[in-house]
């Protein structure tokens, strides 16, 4: 999952701390998701995916097959 939102981050342009800072997050959040240490909670999930222009489902490496 991890490799997910570190493709959906790098294809907006963004850092890592850009995406803390609109999220109004640390940066060591967004690092431990790509890490896959940790998961964002349900509610940054939907800022994510809108932030990111992907869906939810993209994020976590569902396909809709």
């Amino acid at each position: 999952m991890n490799k997910n939102f570190v493709e959906a981050r790098r294809r907006t342009g963004m850092s890592q701390y850009e995406v803390a800072r609109r999220l109004g997050i640390d940066q060591s959040s967004v690092a431990y998701w790509e890490t896959g240490k940790r998961t964002p909670r349900a509610s940054l999930l939907v800022k994510l995916a809108d932030l990111y222009c992907c869906t939810i489902d993209e994020l976590m490496g569902r396909s809709s097959a």
